[in-house]
């Protein structure tokens, strides 16, 4: 199992690292470099945390063919997904659309969004949100739990703003 992964420091605590605060100074984070060596299953995809300060969370997402994230959305975090490789079919707002390499898809918060790999090829993306708020901590509560179910998401999501919906 992958190392736990700590979730974001108050603001007024976060100690300057270089994989973790942007203005500690430069960093590379390579494949297959997590934080803290950090990475989760959520709902059979790869998540690999790879930035984090009190205004930003970003991790690099492998979704293997078939996968998907549920309808939700986030309560008081604005979400980015940059396509890095394949094609993601995405639920916004009640409407389906198409993102493909190099496609930027912007969800401010409180926009209800699912993303789908329905392909039979891999597909990769870089998400982050900002702020970070506890979004670390829901994705390793549901990387260290066996039910994944929709009810344990929606509980799970629900103490950390992320509200699942039915669809």
């Amino acid at each position: 199992m992958a190392k736990a992964f700590r979730s974001p420091p108050p603001k007024e605590a976060i100690v300057p690292d270089p994989l973790r605060s942007l203005t500690a100074g430069a960093a590379i984070v390579g494949p297959p470099h997590g934080l803290d060596g950090a990475e989760w299953n959520f709902l059979g995809q790869t998540y690999v945390p790879k930035a984090l300060t009190a205004s930003s969370f970003a991790w690099h997402a492998t979704f293997h063919p078939g996968t998907s994230v549920p309808l939700h959305l986030h309560e008081a975090q604005d979400k980015f997904l940059l396509v890095l490789e394949g094609r993601f079919d995405l639920l916004i707002d009640g409407h389906w659309r198409h993102a493909t390499q190099s496609d930027l898809v912007t969800l401010p918060r409180g926009v209800s969004h699912a993303v789908f790999n329905k392909s039979r090829h891999i597909c990769k993306c870089l998400f982050w949100v900002a702020p970070a708020l506890s979004l670390p901590a829901f994705f390793e509560g549901v990387h260290e739990v066996a039910d994944q179910s929709p009810d344990a998401l929606a509980r799970l999501g629900a103490a950390h703003g992320i509200r699942f919906l039915a669809g």
